[in-house]
């Protein structure tokens, strides 16, 4: 454990952290609520945290006077790499992939083709953890733009790809 912020004898005190530009109480510390903040909060901000009240001359049995926090910061997908694998010809079988490099919670990916006719896909061809859809038997028809979402609590990214059969 690592002490951040203290207020003892009427004094705010920002340990040095790497918090220490982004963090304080957000009420006087009078007001009784000592909630605190963070700003610009990154993916290593995530953790555990604990607050712990000790009142001068206070007959509190120990244990009672702490609060504990877990904090996970959510990190939106990063914009996703698409791509062909395989030889699109017809009669062939291909396998368009999508993968970004960021995410917290690790994001989902979803296949759609948009021209020249719009077409969801779902599994078995589609895989929403792996980002990967297999096209089996192509042709010409399937030719088009393949769009690829990947997303999560954060947000979401896409990326594209041109089919040519």
């Amino acid at each position: 454990p690592m002490q951040i912020l203290t207020y003892l004898d009427g004094v705010v005190k920002v340990e040095e952290t790497e918090l220490k530009p982004r963090v304080g109480f957000l009420y006087p510390v009078l007001t009784h609520n000592i909630s605190v903040f963070i700003n610009a909060t990154r993916e290593g901000d995530s953790g555990q945290y604990m607050c712990t009240v000790n009142v001068v001359d206070d007959a509190t049995t120990t244990g009672k006077n702490v609060g504990i926090i877990n904090l996970t910061v959510l990190v939106p997908p990063a914009v996703p790499t698409c791509q062909v694998h395989g030889n699109p010809t017809v009669g062939a079988n291909v396998t368009l992939s999508c993968s970004s490099k960021k995410g917290k919670p690790s994001p989902t990916y979803q296949w759609q083709r948009m021209d020249p006719t719009p077409q969801v896909f779902f599994p078995p061809a589609q895989d929403w953890a792996r980002g990967t859809l297999k096209l089996t038997n192509l042709s010409l028809e399937m030719s088009g733009l393949y769009i690829c979402t990947a997303e999560n609590q954060a947000g979401f990214e896409k990326c594209n790809i041109v089919l040519e059969v």
